[in-house]
């Protein structure tokens, strides 16, 4: 997510520690029969959290999401400690995930633009069918800051992105709207690559697009659940999901134009998405529905050296990834 004119520094990490509800429980009990049957407990704990709505979209394996994790994880390391716009980590990123996409049978492309006199790169990837006057697009940024991996911001929404793509591609998903997806550069620099893109379109290309999906931190170490409410279509997609787990959910307003919808949304383009919370700090109230720690910010390790693979939560990363295949699914029918 792009910094704010007021930065606050980074504090020490300190995770948060989530109390066991009843449905945790209920998870557990579940998971534990089907070991005693041979199964697999992380499979049955995240079948026991599905609503009965999404039967259609499929479960996103929160172990695949963090291999890419790992993946991004290992390119930073290699490359100076960063994935940042114009590096040799971010064109690695970008690699990798053309990669991953390209094999699994998506038409991919790079929309080249320059930012901060370095070179920069989206990539878009379109998924072969669908009624292309109706597209359902879904993006993330891909670059980090230079100060950090950059693992939860945004990895995280990168990988789940990446990872719907291919369950797209697994299932043989034949929606009636067409699918696309997109990776921006340059986020960190202000809105760069995505608004690249939205400029590049003429009206009518902007008029096809239905719905643009943005997630930005989606497994923040200390997560709240925060959605878009910008069109209510989408805003009661992702609320419905929640719902559907007994998990409420609040407005967005940490990031509120801050991120790659506010050029489409601009554009006049229905937004929406997911976000688990940056450098504000949690309440009461908010620990007292989601857990984990009162005071603190929901990612502590916010555009820092530290937001590694280590500055994730596992369930809130789960949790939005599966959202956002629901959603994908839902509102492409």
């Amino acid at each position: 997510m792009k910094l704010p004119q007021s930065v606050r520094l980074p504090r020490s990490l300190k995770l948060p520690r989530s109390p066991l509800s009843g449905r945790a429980l209920t998870a557990g009990a579940v998971a534990v029969a089907t070991l005693m049957a041979g199964g697999s407990a992380a499979g049955a704990a995240s079948a026991a959290e599905r609503p009965a709505a999404v039967a259609d979209a499929p479960d996103i394996p929160v172990a695949n999401v963090k291999a890419h994790l790992t993946q991004l994880q290992s390119i930073a390391t290699a490359n100076g400690g960063n994935r940042a716009h114009g590096r040799p980590g971010y064109q690695a990123s970008l690699d990798y995930v053309r990669a991953e996409l390209d094999a699994a049978g998506f038409t991919t492309s790079l929309q080249e633009f320059t930012a901060s006199g370095r070179t920069g790169y989206n990539l878009i990837a379109d998924w072969p069918g669908g009624d292309e006057d109706q597209v359902v697009m879904s993006g993330a940024h891909l670059d980090s800051v230079t100060s950090g991996p950059g693992i939860n911001d945004n990895g995280s929404g990168s990988s789940a992105v990446l990872e719907t793509a291919l369950a797209v591609a697994r299932s043989g998903y034949q929606p009636t709207k067409h699918l696309r997806f997109a990776w921006w550069g340059a986020e960190e620099l202000g809105l760069v690559g995505s608004s690249h893109y939205v400029d590049s379109l003429g009206s009518a290309d902007r008029e096809k697009i239905s719905g643009y999906l943005n997630f930005d931190m989606i497994g923040s170490p200390n997560p709240g659940y925060f959605v878009y409410d910008d069109d209510p279509t989408i805003e009661k997609t992702f609320k419905d999901y929640f719902a559907g787990l007994g998990i409420t959910t609040e407005i967005e307003t940490e990031g509120d134009g801050r991120s790659d919808h506010a050029p489409f949304k601009n554009a006049g383009v229905p937004v929406g998405g997911l976000f688990s919370g940056a450098d504000y700090r949690k309440t009461s109230a908010q620990a007292a529905e989601w857990g984990g720690t009162v005071g603190e910010p929901f990612d502590p390790c916010y555009h820092s050296s530290c937001d590694t693979t280590a500055n994730v939560d596992d369930t809130a990363l789960d949790r939005n990834s599966d959202a956002i295949a629901y959603a994908v699914w839902e509102l492409s029918q």
